[in-house]
């Protein structure tokens, strides 16, 4: 199962069953070990792996437990813990949580109760827990984006070098995204000074400061509802009939017009889909990695761009490819085992992505 199927999989289970939990320890058995098992990959059963209601004397602190520690020969990969779902989930109430990964050789931790799981690092001291998440799963909002830095965190794919590169990035980024959000939604003078110094040279009066912020608050409101009904455009138009993709040379792009009505997108195309937007999520925005099938192969395109290819997949064939391109336009062939391989070719996804984005 890929990591989108396991994720879907315990979103519906919580949409389900989260009206009739009424404790944390029917939690844990509902979401928080079916978490561990079918998303992270970790055997539940195993005690080398997973240790429930682990304990270790911390100072004065003696006896006191964290719901479950996984490990990896002797070293610590997570320390998780729990509260009941549908309860606020805070570091202020996790204080074990803090004083176990404080004195453990453990990198990370993790705060749920069941359909939020918020991930910690130590980013800001060492040895020290961050006070804020640098990444946060939330089952009743899905953000398809943290796919594949969620897939880091896995057993198999499990690189705490490389998690805590990206945990930086992760969590600043979200922090500034809050921030934006709090200064669209309600603007600061500062923020209004600033944009203002983008269009006028007018002396901001306190008079001309205030017409400002309305002129922001408007301008904001107006960008987020046009950015909005592109992205429904954009929707819509996936929806429609299917088209052939146009070949990347000139010369032959007056072919391309003609709708071919027998193309048919399998189930497997779609979900290699999903999971090349979910990888090209790092980079660029979730809805413009876009779709479009022909008859020899599924192209996924940035910006719904033929001139701006990301991959072809190539799965009507006894050994299924995929074509990934470069930054001279050549189609890389790979062939895969499964459509969950195309995870091993990310850092190739992502850096198409990325140069799509930047040119």
């Amino acid at each position: 199962m890929s990591i989108d199927q396991a994720i879907a999989a315990l979103a519906s289970r919580v949409r389900e069953l989260k009206p009739i939990i009424e404790t944390e320890e029917a939690t844990k058995t509902a979401f928080i070990i079916p978490f561990i098992e079918d998303v992270l990959g970790y055997d539940v059963t195993d005690p080398r792996e997973v240790i429930p209601e682990y304990t270790a004397d911390v100072g004065v602190k003696k006896g006191e437990k964290v719901d479950f520690a996984i490990k990896s020969g002797s070293d610590f990969r997570f320390l998780i813990e729990a509260k009941k779902i549908g309860e606020p989930i805070s570091l202020n109430h996790a204080n074990q949580l803090v004083r176990y990964f404080n004195v453990t050789d453990t990198e990370f931790a993790i705060l749920t109760n069941g359909e939020v799981y918020q991930f910690y690092a130590q980013l800001d001291a060492a040895n020290r827990m961050d006070e804020k998440p640098f990444m946060t799963l939330d089952l009743s909002d899905i953000d398809a984006r943290i796919f594949p830095h969620l897939e880091m965190c896995t057993r198999t794919r499990f690189d705490s070098e490389t998690i805590a590169a990206s945990a930086e990035q992760l969590k600043y980024v979200a922090e500034l995204r809050r921030a934006l959000a709090a200064e669209l939604k309600d603007p600061s003078a500062e923020f209004v000074k600033l944009l203002a110094s983008k269009v006028t040279t007018r002396r901001m009066t306190s008079a001309v400061l205030e017409s400002f912020t309305k002129m922001v608050a408007t301008a904001a409101s107006q960008l987020l509802k046009d950015e909005a009904n592109r992205r429904l455009r954009s929707a819509q138009d996936l929806e429609e009939a299917v088209v052939p993709s146009v070949p990347l040379d000139d010369a032959d792009s007056a072919a391309s017009d003609q709708v071919v009505s027998d193309i048919v997108t399998t189930e497997a195309e779609l979900h290699g889909w999903n999971i090349i937007r979910a990888i090209s999520a790092a980079e660029v925005q979730f809805g413009d990695v876009t779709l479009r099938d022909a008859k020899s192969y599924c192209a996924i395109l940035y910006k719904d761009n033929n001139r701006k290819p990301i991959a072809r997949l190539y799965f009507d064939r006894q050994v299924p490819r995929i074509g990934i391109f470069d930054d001279e336009k050549n189609e890389l062939m790979h062939e895969l085992e499964s459509v969950e391989s195309i995870y091993e070719h990310a850092e190739e996804i992502r850096a198409r992505a990325r140069f799509l984005r930047d040119s």
